[in-house]
């Protein structure tokens, strides 16, 4: 009983916090360009997470390196920039929208590589909150007839590496704690990320003179002590006190935030967006409530 509520208080906060980051990232683009920004945010959540996590790295048994450098790269590194790319193009909540195919593809790939067994009611519920997700789009896509769609293809890729991420966690790390699963990975991830910066021009001097890039190095910070190294260690405890399915309905909650987020900055919010919203929510009940 006390697994259930705690999974799903992760759940909410996850979702706020998460929902949130799509608005700092279309905030830092005003500053910085998407790679400094990918590369900004993997190096300040390494240093954060290094700090605190390092002594646990170990606990990391040999034959699970693999699997936490594999894990930093699909579920950190890569969509760090993808995301960033992508919001050049697509609006805040658009692009938490299209990150609601986690789920789905967690279940897909689930089944058919890693062999984790989804349930009937599992898969109901995520094509239902798919359907929600997929009007969310329509609606997006006739409010906003003249953004390039061809860049939703960054995100449908991340959500495939976030797919595979999950289930990595829950079948090979499932016995390694949290905080340092998500330290190993940036044992990996920090220098790479790094060197990028420094291709980026991030250090020249016109980058500190600007006040626009001082505000969107803050977004950055922020994005990068909430979203990426907090979030991170709760989506890891999330994944291992529940199922692949329910941590990544997180995915599901997430574009009502950032939905938000969007309205208060500007963006339009419609009649339909918000029926769609609630079959989202439907979806989310569905597949994670218990069997009766």
């Amino acid at each position: 009983m006390k697994n259930i509520n705690i999974k799903w208080l992760y759940l909410v906060i996850l979702s706020v916090i998460w929902g949130s980051s799509f608005i700092l990232i279309k905030k830092a683009l005003i500053g910085l360009t998407p790679f400094q920004i990918g590369s900004l945010r993997n190096v300040l959540t390494g240093i954060i997470l290094l700090i605190f996590g390092y002594n646990s790295l170990k606990s990391i048994k040999k034959t699970q390196w693999k699997w936490i450098a594999i894990s930093g790269f699909l579920g950190s590194f890569f969509p760090a920039f993808l995301f960033a790319i992508a919001e050049t193009e697509i609006d805040s909540s658009i692009t938490s929208i299209l990150n609601s195919l986690v789920p789905l593809n967690t279940i897909l790939m689930g089944a058919a590589v890693f062999k984790i067994a989804s349930t009937k009611r599992q898969v109901i519920g995520v094509i239902i909150g798919f359907i929600g997700t997929a009007l969310l789009i329509l609606k997006g896509a006739e409010i906003n007839p003249n953004q390039n769609y061809l860049y939703a293809s960054f995100i449908i890729i991340s959500t495939l590496m976030y797919a595979a991420n999950v289930n990595i966690i829950k079948r090979y790390l499932q016995d390694v704690k949290p905080l340092t699963i998500a330290a190993g990975n940036y044992v990996f991830i920090i220098i790479p990320a790094f060197v990028v910066l420094l291709f980026t021009d991030f250090f020249s001097s016109e980058t500190f003179n600007s006040e626009t890039i001082w505000n969107a190095i803050i977004c950055v910070a922020i994005l990068s002590i909430f979203g990426t190294a907090l979030a991170k260690v709760l989506f890891n405890k999330l994944i291992q006190i529940s199922t692949p399915v329910f941590a990544t309905s997180v995915t599901y909650l997430m574009p009502i935030v950032a939905l938000i987020w969007g309205l208060l900055d500007g963006e339009n919010f419609t009649p339909l967006q918000g029926i769609a919203t609630l079959i989202i929510l439907a979806g989310v009940y569905i597949a994670n409530r218990k069997k009766v």
